[in-house]
């Protein structure tokens, strides 16, 4: 008779695991990228290999383009071969992917004054907190929200892309709008998918399984607060 409770209290003590896990890993991801783009903020050497002062703008170099590209690749890389890789290729990848993040949004630290950047991040973790909270408890599905919001998201790639080229205030506001939105509905999607991810698991699964499960979903989560992050900086930030 105290099988079945028994089960269920292992259960529940391997999904809190997992999850604090990936929380773990995503919380030092971002931690990471902020020193990143905090040293090379402050550093005239490697921001002048980065940018070029053009008027009041900053013009990104090959460099940057370089490493923007290297982004993309490590994250594609991540999330389609992670399974095949192993674990220690997996976690150099994630930690070199919040590298260069940083090294890229180092310009947030010469576009925004500090002290909106600060009030900006409190203000994105704790909208994410309290949505991944949901998305973690709630006992509605969130599938169908979720390939909405992915919709969108494919939507804002291509507005932002498109207005690379326009370069018009106001689509950017638009968007950043929507990016809101986009990004907060998307954080209670994973986080929910983590939760299942994290049942669905054998008990007799490897370390080194769990912990490419974890990267996997602390890179989700992580590109859901930076972006959302972002979002709201271009809506409340004070530019310099």
């Amino acid at each position: 008779m105290q099988s079945v409770p028994y089960a269920g209290t292992q259960t529940q003590i391997r999904v809190n695991s997992f999850i604090r896990s990936v929380y773990n890993w995503m919380a030092g991801a971002l931690a990471l990228t902020g020193f990143t783009a905090f040293y090379v903020a402050n550093s005239p050497q490697i921001l002048g290999l980065l940018f070029n002062v053009v008027g009041n703008r900053l013009q990104p170099t090959m460099l940057f383009w370089g490493c923007l590209i290297g982004e993309l690749v490590l994250v594609f890389s991540l999330a389609s071969r992670v399974q095949k890789m192993k674990a220690q290729t997996a976690t150099a990848l994630f930690i070199g992917y919040s590298i260069l993040n940083g090294v890229t949004l180092s310009s947030i630290f010469i576009m925004y004054t500090r002290s909106s950047i600060t009030s900006v991040f409190f203000i994105c973790a704790a909208t994410f907190v309290a949505t991944s909270l949901f998305g973690y408890f709630t006992k509605k599905d969130l599938t169908s929200m979720g390939q909405f919001m992915f919709m969108g998201l494919i939507g804002i790639i291509i507005a932002t892309f498109a207005n690379f080229f326009f370069k018009s205030a106001g689509m950017q506001m638009i968007i950043s709008y929507i990016g809101v939105i986009v990004f907060v509905g998307l954080t209670a999607y994973d986080t929910q998918k983590l939760k299942g991810m994290a049942l669905s698991q054998p008990a007799d699964v490897s370390a080194g399984v769990l912990r490419k499960g974890a990267l996997l979903g602390a890179l989700t989560l992580y590109l859901d607060f930076i972006n959302l992050f972002i979002m709201l900086l271009h809506i409340l930030g004070n530019r310099e």
